[in-house]
């Protein structure tokens, strides 16, 4: 099968970006992150995007970049924490699932989400009350995440290398260069 050997998916400060360009480095496997590809593509950070654009319009970048990636990338693929609220992006995630594909819910709890966002660092998404946007955010993005997600890995109070550990064991014995 073509396409990414892994995707992540998962809330903002679920781990993603330090999980998966781990997993990518112990595979020998590239690593891409959709939000980074986004940033690239517009020459902006997604924080500006959000603030000058809106959250529409970056949302539209996003499903196009979680699309190109997803046709595109061999390795470990990292999408941004919203990138679920897309339908087209979910059957897209779904359909790779059903064929065989990993995706990764990486979930993560809200003690453990807040205290790794910082609650001031630059979630554009987390708005006047970071706390009660993520504890909404984890809420109701949750089913999306089970719905496109082949395996779940929890990452709340566990460090990164045992979650690199559990995300590793998920993947098939011959993903690797």
């Amino acid at each position: 099968m073509s396409g990414p050997v892994l995707v992540l998916v998962g809330p903002p400060a679920s781990g993603k970006t330090t999980v998966g360009a781990a997993v990518a480095r112990a595979r020998g496997l590239p690593f891409r992150d959709t939000d980074r590809d986004v940033e690239d593509e517009s020459g902006s950070t997604v924080a500006d995007l959000f603030v000058e654009r809106g959250e529409p319009y970056f949302r539209a970048l996003e499903e196009r970049a979680v699309a190109r990636a997803l046709a595109e990338h061999d390795g470990v693929l990292a999408l941004g924490g919203g990138a679920v609220l897309s339908p087209a992006s979910r059957r897209l995630l779904v359909a790779r699932g059903r064929a065989g594909g990993v995706v990764v819910w990486l979930d993560v709890d809200l003690p453990s989400a807040a205290k790794r966002a910082g609650l001031g660092r630059d979630r554009p998404i987390l708005g006047v009350n970071p706390r009660a946007m993520l504890r909404q955010m984890l809420q109701t993005r949750a089913p999306l995440y089970a719905e496109v997600a082949t395996v779940t890995v929890p990452t709340g109070g566990r460090t990164p290398d045992d979650v690199v550990a559990d995300v590793l064991a998920a993947l098939p014995a011959g993903a690797a260069r």
